[in-house]
């Protein structure tokens, strides 16, 4: 069991005045001008995705997502930092939100042990995994949101493996990548004859799922008049083929997955809120791969296992390539990850955008640096904009001509015909007296 104490975020000021998120999940949640954003704002000058806030063990977090306009708190523009009762406003471009924390906790199950002999150990998979665990041995319809690549497909199997219905069939129909016109005929099946091209009957993914479960994977791009006719199937729990005159019973769980926000859709008009509230009996987010950095290198050694059962792990998942993994984005999440060790085990390396990042050099060496890198390119400045003449270059600069001097010598910036140095004829002794050509 893990406890998170409740929060509200509600915008004050902005288009988006009015609009608030009750926080007590244990998945982080995305602020942006996103429509797929757990909390939208309409306001040109907030990013896509802007910033996510999330649970630690040691409270609520703010992070920048690399927004353009950044995170503002107490005039202060952050990249990170931790939401506690002192703060009360975060600012995103020209939004102001109201930071709130409540007394009370809402408590999460967590999974003593992974599901379904799915990997996860960080407290998002394991709740999800206590979430599953129950509702396995339902009969009820199953909603599955998250990104691309998070595995939901893994999930759905892995919840039919664990119901009573798991000796009958599991069968998985894509929706989106079904052409608009035979998504019925997909569905339901047809008759010999039902329409041209037909030349013998089919049976429909209802039909052949019935004693069994079925996984309507990307929902969200069924046709809305596909939909009316999948709640109806639903509902009264026969179908009808294409070109059939009677119906025909079914008994099926459905499972439907989708990477995008259905509730979003419904709003927007673009999927029937009666079919959504159907499908989403028990609703289930799945947690990108970044939410969960703990799970990372226990999949790499999964899939290098199963890649390369002989291969000792640590002789490719070495301190550097390990550093890298867990420090990448995922954006294509699991599905991305196995990619990558697939590539691992064939050619030994990452690749260049997944190597680790150079360490940082220390304060005083990145600030000396950073001051020599100023001085050379303000000398070739100043001097380009003198003509090359030193003494109007140390007049502009308001330097004295030996000070130039010395910071042209440093940055290896004198050039023939230069003039004179600290000594022997004092300032600009032996190169003329202000006529120094660079």
């Amino acid at each position: 069991m893990i406890a998170v104490r409740r929060a509200r975020l509600r915008v004050t000021r902005g288009p988006s005045r009015g609009e608030q998120l009750e926080l007590s999940s244990l998945q982080p949640i995305v602020i942006g001008s996103d429509l797929e954003a757990d909390l939208t704002l309409n306001d040109d000058t907030v990013s896509g995705r802007h910033a996510e806030v999330r649970p630690t063990a040691s409270g609520w977090v703010v992070r920048d997502l690399g927004s353009t306009n950044g995170v503002v708190i107490a005039d202060v523009r952050v990249q990170e930092a931790r939401l506690d009762e002192r703060t009360k406003r975060l600012q995103l471009g020209e939004s102001e939100l109201e930071w709130k924390l409540y007394d009370d906790e809402v408590e999460h199950l967590l999974a003593p042990t992974p599901f379904g002999g799915l990997v996860g150990e960080a407290p998002t998979m394991r709740a999800l995994f206590a979430l599953l665990e129950r509702a396995a041995g339902a009969d009820s319809t199953v909603l599955l949101e998250g990104e691309s690549g998070t595995g939901k497909e893994v999930l759905a199997e892995a919840l039919h493996r664990a119901s009573p219905r798991a000796e009958r069939p599991f069968v998985v129909i894509d929706c989106g990548a079904i052409a608009p016109s035979l998504v019925e005929s997909e569905l339901f099946g047809h008759e010999k004859g039902a329409f041209t091209g037909a030349d013998r009957a089919r049976t429909g993914a209802l039909e052949a799922a019935s004693g069994g479960t079925l996984l309507l994977d990307e929902i969200g791009e069924l046709p809305l008049e596909q939909q009316v006719k999948l709640l109806r199937a639903l509902e009264a729990r026969e179908v009808r083929r294409v070109g059939a005159t009677r119906p025909k019973p079914i008994d099926v769980r459905v499972i439907a997955a989708t990477h995008r926000r259905l509730e979003r859709l419904v709003a927007a008009n673009q999927f029937r809120q009666d079919l959504y509230y159907r499908l989403a009996v028990i609703k289930v987010r799945v947690p990108s791969l970044r939410e969960r950095p703990e799970d990372i290198l226990l999949l790499a050694r999964r899939f290098l296992a199963e890649l390369k059962p002989a291969l000792d792990p640590s002789a490719l998942l070495s301190e550097a390539v390990s550093t890298a993994l867990v420090s990448h984005r995922w954006p294509g999440n699991v599905r991305e990850l196995r990619n990558v060790v697939q590539r691992l085990v064939l050619v030994g390396e990452l690749s260049t955008e997944l190597r680790a990042p150079v360490t940082p050099p220390d304060y005083e060496t990145a600030r000396r640096q950073a001051v020599e890198d100023f001085e050379r390119d303000y000398c070739k400045s100043i001097l380009l904009h003198a003509g090359g003449n030193v003494s109007r270059a140390a007049a502009a600069a308001g330097l004295s001509r030996q000070m130039l001097h010395r910071l042209l010598r440093k940055h290896d910036l004198r050039g023939e015909g230069g003039g004179g140095g600290d000594g022997g004829g004092g300032d600009g002794g032996g190169g003329g007296d202000g006529d120094d050509a660079i």
